[in-house]
């Protein structure tokens, strides 16, 4: 795979902020677009396809009014396919509760499956106590996740808590994303002892039902402390128990012998269905020196709701 086969695209405020940070840590691996209607999103980033919602004179933005961001989504689609035609896998990662995200994101997310891409969406929803934005976000979660192959819903309300606990503000909180995207961005681009490819990804994110994200980091030794790690993610409720598809990529320090892969292997897939279908990649990484991360795709979730 080449870096124009990957593309990391932010849409709308805090999916720009998190999609440069993610960009920043995946060294050339993969390319950047960042959608809003606000220019200081496309600052200190270059090197991005910058699709911009509006035009200069526009001092409003989409703000609250995710059919103008939709609409305006759609203006681009010519220019939005020449971005798209080499591309492989969109990591799409957005906001919902205002307008661009809102909007903008699922209008997005059609387009590139349109060309043929997997898409895994991120997708931060609202505090609770902001009842109208939460109106709006899971108004434009149920179209995202109608389009995306996985849609990982992120609650800010657990991010923020979290970040409370370590004395940090919660726009820390990118950090877990960007260690998301960076390892599934290694995943596919890094060679490895057991490789992992985009037929791999494709034939687990098919899987009918929900799907989501995990990736955790610990000690070999300690394969728990690694899945309560995943299991610590600041995402909305759900539960993974019975998922009938998987996709597990350890990687570890030099090291990391067999047993401890097939340790955290079986630690992580032991609650799935007992005919999931599962997809383990490995691989060695000097500078993950006396610890293992390992990102996993969970698919073919039953919704109890």
């Amino acid at each position: 795979m080449e870096a124009s086969n990957i593309l990391i695209t932010g849409v709308g405020g805090i999916g720009c902020s998190w999609a440069k940070g993610a960009y920043s840590r995946c060294d050339g691996s993969a390319d950047l677009c960042l959608v809003d209607a606000d220019d200081s999103s496309f600052q200190n980033c270059d090197s991005a396809h910058v699709l911009r919602l509006g035009h200069a004179l526009d001092s409003m933005g989409c703000a609250a009014l995710p059919p103008l961001a939709e609409q305006r989504m759609r203006g681009y689609s010519e220019l939005a396919r020449t971005i798209l035609e080499p591309v492989e896998l969109v990591l799409l990662l957005t906001g919902l509760g205002g307008g661009t995200g809102t909007g903008a994101a699922h209008e997005f997310a059609r387009q590139a499956r349109q060309s043929g891409a997997i898409v895994v969406a991120v997708a931060a929803l609202p505090f609770d106590i902001q009842e109208t934005r939460s109106e709006i976000a899971h108004e434009g979660l149920a179209r995202l996740e109608k389009i995306a192959h996985v849609t990982v819903r992120l609650s800010l309300e657990r991010l923020a808590r979290q970040a409370r606990e370590k004395g940090n503000a919660w726009q820390m909180g990118a950090e877990w994303v960007e260690d998301l995207i960076e390892g599934l961005v290694r995943t596919l681009m890094k060679m490895g002892l057991i490789n992992l490819d985009l037929m791999d990804l494709r034939a687990i994110v098919e899987k009918e039902g929900e799907a989501t994200l995990l990736v955790g980091t610990g000690r070999p030794n300690d394969p728990e402390s690694i899945l309560q790690s995943a299991m610590m993610a600041p995402l909305a409720e759900l539960d993974v128990g019975g998922a009938q598809g998987c996709l597990i990529q350890v990687e570890g320090g030099i090291g990391m012998t067999i047993s401890q892969l097939d340790e955290v292997a079986n630690m992580f897939t032991e609650a799935l269905d007992p005919n999931a279908q599962v997809i383990l990649g490995a691989r060695v990484s000097p500078d993950l020196e006396d610890s293992i991360r390992v990102v996993t795709l969970l698919s073919g979730i039953q919704s109890t709701s």
